[in-house]
């Protein structure tokens, strides 16, 4: 890229693709998901179990996770410029001009750490508070993207019309979109729990020999649950004064 531009022009793209590891999980998850739910509509099998739906269901989402994947290492990339932030995502691109950024932060992954896959990503937040996933700007891609990140607000400082300073209006919404993510996260582990129980009531129905209900047990059930519990902890959690400004790398 030609130009007097201080340095500040980047891509960042994938530069180190998926963990074998996890992909061999996925690979063996999904093979196992798609079996179960073929052996399920198998008239010679112990029990006759969901109907044809299920199969496809299964199908339809091994294929849809495999494009998003795909989509994600090939496509997504995040471009910076005198101009501003472009992020790609999988399928449309969004810029936010110098003046409409708010901050870059580095935050842990919500996966938790461990060896596979980053542990660390980097957000933009715009000045209503609102937190956009900067592409392959991580340590899975970086050596060290706390660096990255400092090197890159300082040589975006002489295009921004505002310094790098907290203002508590936006403080204060950044928290609360904090709390929101936590509540529905909590939400969506404590359905996984209640989908688990409800394979088990299901397998008991089965055994003894009582009617089951699978769609309602293993769907239904499950998506009220997070929706419920969802709607109560963003109600709760968002609703309470923060207590603290969120933390700056």
């Amino acid at each position: 890229m030609g130009g007097d531009t201080g340095g500040i022009e980047r891509v960042y793209r994938r530069r180190r693709g998926l963990p074998w590891p996890q992909l061999v999980l996925w690979a063996v998850l999904g093979g196992n998901a798609f079996i179960q739910a073929t052996r399920f509509d198998d008239p010679y099998a112990y029990h006759d179990g969901p109907p044809g739906w299920a199969p496809l269901t299964v199908s339809l989402l091994m294929v849809a996770t495999f494009v998003r994947v795909a989509l994600e290492q090939v496509r997504a990339h995040t471009l910076v410029t005198a101009s501003g932030i472009t992020v790609q995502g999988r399928l449309r691109s969004r810029s936010w001009a110098w003046h409409e950024v708010y901050d870059i932060r580095v935050e842990q992954a919500p996966r938790g750490t461990g060896p596979q896959g980053p542990r660390w990503l980097t957000y933009l937040y715009d000045n209503e508070g609102r937190r956009h996933l900067l592409w392959h700007l991580d340590d899975w891609q970086l050596g060290d993207p706390y660096a990255e990140v400092s090197e890159l607000c300082l040589s975006a400082a002489p295009y921004r019309s505002l310094a790098w300073e907290p203002r508590p209006e936006v403080e204060a919404r950044i928290l609360r979109g904090a709390a929101r993510r936590k509540a529905w996260k909590w939400a969506a582990n404590s359905a996984l729990g209640v989908l688990a129980a409800m394979f088990v009531v299901d397998f008991w129905e089965i055994i003894d020999g009582r009617p089951d209900h699978p769609f309602l047990l293993l769907v239904c059930v499950p998506l009220v649950s997070f929706g419920v519990l969802g709607a109560v902890l963003d109600r709760y959690w968002t609703g309470r004064p923060p207590l603290s400004p969120a933390p700056r790398p």
